[in-house]
């Protein structure tokens, strides 16, 4: 293809190749006048730091199935409510029921999830009552990325609230609940029986 609608896709791709090669040959230049096995890096790059302990501890926050990791702190299903109302109901609805087709729903027990029909109908709407197998990495998942406008942004004492008032909206746990590392870890999903724990391994073994 010629004239003003640019060069074609092969000479796109050429052109990119041949600025990549430059840009090899500019950085093996850059590096050749140290050449040593021993060599700071520091010395050949001058980039970056090493993590602190505490930057380290502020991203190392997840909580795995068995809620190992959960913090200290505790909240109960009313004040999840209002926390919710404030901050997440813009994105998932009032009643959690979501906003397609952007925010899904949270809240709802499905009548056709009693058979756990998920493989055969992806229609059906996938929600923490009916398809979340462990309560604690609700916990892990509200903390890590909600809000969606300023994920991280929660106290641990908030996040505890909204997992209380999503396990209680989901008819999960009594609507007078208060969680805490504890609880939280007793509280057992409706449909944690019809998940299988993925125990593959790499390399040799995989399977």
């Amino acid at each position: 293809m010629t004239g003003d609608r640019g060069p074609r896709t092969e000479d796109r791709e050429r052109l990119v190749a041949i600025a990549l090669l430059v840009v090899a040959t500019v950085s093996l230049a850059a590096c050749s006048g140290d050449s040593s096995a021993n060599a700071e890096p520091s010395r050949r790059y001058a980039l970056g730091r090493a993590a602190t302990t505490d930057e380290i501890d502020k991203w190392h926050t997840d909580v795995g199935p068995d809620g190992a990791e959960l913090p200290a702190g505790s909240g109960t299903v009313a004040s999840g409510a209002e926390i919710f109302k404030a901050k997440c109901s813009a994105c998932h609805g009032p009643d959690g029921q979501g906003m397609p087709p952007a925010y899904p729903a949270i809240v709802g027990r499905d009548p056709k999830g009693e058979n756990f029909p998920f493989g055969t109908d992806w229609k059906i709407t996938r929600t923490i009552g009916n398809y979340w197998p462990y309560a604690t990495t609700v916990f892990d998942y509200v903390r890590r990325a909600m809000p969606h406008t300023a994920p991280g942004s929660l106290t641990n004492d908030e996040v505890y609230s909204l997992t209380a008032f999503l396990l209680a909206a989901n008819q999960i746990i009594p609507m007078n609940s208060t969680l805490d590392a504890a609880s939280l870890r007793a509280v057992k999903m409706p449909y944690v029986s019809r998940f299988v724990r993925d125990d593959r391994r790499g390399g040799r073994d995989v399977r």
